[in-house]
């Protein structure tokens, strides 16, 4: 009897209005799955959030599918990395036809506004590979962006649903309160190794590596998106030993047969991590990524 109830009431008043506080949530589109984690971290359960890339996708190469404008069709707001680290954004927003979420309008949040941007390293032309003329884009694997970029989000949030405003402040506090302690943590457990030099496959933990006084020695690319060269991974090498690399990071979807051959080469160990949240299992949120990755690297440095 009650079933059928259900059943009368949504014949008669639609499933719109019985299913209205569900469709109250802002829906929200993330390019990236960190800033999917960052905007559910501070939204909670006024927010329903998605991600164009996957966490153990190459965030450089993303297909442009009709279904990834699909999600952008029905998108309340967008929340893009901007600085050059998702530009495939711009045609699938074209091709969402969503006027909400374009640049200028109410539902589009650049999540790189006021973040200290690292800046390219030498100079910015088509030889240099992949390089990214607007600075380094890997900017939420420093912990300590998180402030900006979440204020950028909620900024965004209010525009669209100013009714929560007071919710989304007070989500992104206790969000705060959270990474505070959470920082406290990484920076003890990485503190011992400060000044260590490492290795890198692409320039994706710069970031990461210099908030916690970590030293880069090289990457494995010479040149952004592009194989290195035999004489590349020669100098490499030689560095490596004679600086005493002791640990070779690489993302998931790195050439994992080169990671091992300069790491065995160099007397290092190589060690896979993921580079956005949910790259692997148990980092499917923000300071669950940041655990992970402190955690894995300071028992590499032992």
């Amino acid at each position: 009897m009650l079933h059928l109830r259900s059943v009368v009431l949504v014949a008669l008043l639609g499933p719109g209005l019985v299913t209205g506080a569900a469709e109250a949530r802002v829906r929200v589109v993330a390019s990236l799955p960190d800033l999917k984690a960052l905007t559910e971290a501070v939204g909670g359960d006024l927010v329903e959030v998605d991600s164009l890339a996957r966490g153990d996708q190459n965030p450089h190469d993303i297909d442009v599918r009709p279904s990834l404008m699909l999600k952008l069709r029905r998108a309340d707001l967008l929340v893009r990395n901007g600085a050059g680290g998702d530009p495939w954004v711009e045609p699938l927003a074209v091709g969402g036809q969503n006027s909400r979420i374009l640049p200028g309008r109410a539902g589009y949040v650049d999540a790189s506004r006021g973040v200290p941007i690292l800046p390219p390293v030498g100079p910015v032309d088509r030889s240099r590979g992949d390089v990214h003329p607007e600075g380094n884009p890997h900017f939420t694997l420093d912990p300590a962006t998180a402030p900006v970029v979440t204020a950028n989000i909620v900024e965004g949030l209010k525009r669209v649903a100013p009714r929560d405003a007071d919710r989304f402040d007070a989500g992104r506090r206790e969000f705060l309160r959270r990474l505070e302690e959470g920082l406290a943590r990484w920076r003890e457990a990485l503190e011992p190794h400060r000044g260590a030099r490492v290795v890198t496959y692409h320039e994706t933990f710069t970031y990461f590596l210099k908030r916690f006084g970590l030293e880069m020695a090289g990457a494995i690319e010479d040149r952004p998106g592009i194989p290195p060269s035999p004489s590349h991974l020669v100098g490499l090498i030689r560095r490596m030993q004679e600086q005493r690399v002791r640990v070779v990071l690489a993302e998931p979807y790195a050439d994992q047969r080169v990671v091992q051959l300069v790491a065995r080469d160099g007397g290092a160990r190589a060690l896979v991590l993921p580079s956005a949240v949910g790259g692997v299992r148990g980092t499917d949120s923000y300071l669950a990524l940041m655990e992970h990755l402190t955690g894995r690297l300071a028992e590499a440095l032992r």
